[in-house]
């Protein structure tokens, strides 16, 4: 037998009496699993099914043996080092970790606690109805920062054919007209974006221009129409609607914040109502008592 297939025999057995399906029996008669020990760093010890499954599962023969060997010594390594500096911090330190420690797992399990009881118990329905409410009763919370608008972009090649009955049909205000103009933009143009159904901040728009727009307010006021030419393509910018900065929103341009809003709101109340009924409870049942 070749030296390579017999070392490949032994890994194979070191896997097999690594594998934690070993059975005793126990004082009850039924039979118990015996944990199997792979390491002992210091005062710590590694037991097989502490062995992440992708890691004892990912490979086979030689290379599932030196994958699980990598990780017995990644995890002999950190628990020497940290069993070192446990036996070195001063006292006062390690004090304060423990502290630190504790405040995690208190507010990690008031949490979890909190998000099982929003998921069994919060309504988290939030109507159209609702949301505009919310909208008209706060109006002056929606002030506009940027101007937006609702436009059409377009980018041709300088070449394109007709380029004045595109300009004339992105223009016209006929449903029938940008239904031609559509067909034509998807035939010819380097890009054709519609924000007709969606406002987008000005800004956003010029960088289309690569920032050349003039005069963003008083281009706005005074025209919806822009173009832009070089030796290689021809850029157009139609404005169908318009909101200035100090302005208010539209309501469609803030409505996913009036939904966000509204949620964490009754967030909120549900959560200190859950803290006031467990307090409440407690006074009542004599769980709480202050001295």
């Amino acid at each position: 037998m070749k030296r390579s297939e017999k070392n490949l025999q032994m890994i194979r057995l070191v896997i097999l009496a690594l594998l934690p399906l070993i059975f005793t029996g126990c004082n009850s008669g039924k039979s118990q699993l015996k944990r199997v020990e792979v390491a002992k760093a210091g005062n710590s010890v590694l037991y097989y099914d502490e062995i992440p499954a992708m890691v004892r599962d990912s490979f086979a023969g030689a290379d599932s043996a030196a994958v699980i060997k990598n990780y017995v010594n990644k995890w002999a390594r950190r628990e020497l080092l940290y069993q070192r500096a446990e036996a070195n911090l001063p006292p006062e330190l390690m004090n304060r970790i423990s502290e630190q420690l504790d405040e995690t797992r208190h507010n990690l399990v008031v949490y979890e606690y909190q998000r099982m009881m929003m998921l069994e118990k919060m309504d988290t329905t939030i109507s159209e109805n609702e949301m505009e409410e919310y909208y008209k009763n706060n109006q002056n919370s929606f002030i506009l920062s940027t101007n937006i608008v609702k436009a059409v972009f377009i980018r041709l090649p300088s070449e394109t054919p007709n380029i004045w009955k595109i300009r004339n049909l992105a223009r016209s205000k006929n449903p029938k007209d940008f239904q031609e103009l559509e067909g034509l933009c998807f035939q010819f143009a380097e890009k054709f974006d519609y924000f007709q159904d969606n406002w987008i901040t000005l800004d956003r728009l010029s960088l289309e221009l690569n920032g050349d727009l003039p005069g963003r307010e008083e281009f706005l006021k005074r025209s919806n129409f822009y173009e832009k030419s070089d030796s290689s393509s021809v850029s157009m910018i139609v404005i169908n609607d318009y909101r200035l900065r100090g302005t208010i929103a539209p309501y469609e341009y803030v409505r996913d914040d009036i939904k966000r809003m509204i949620w964490n709101t009754r967030r909120i109340q549900f959560i200190q109502s859950l803290e006031n009924g467990i307090y409440n409870e407690a006074l009542q049942d004599n769980g709480l008592k202050i001295y």
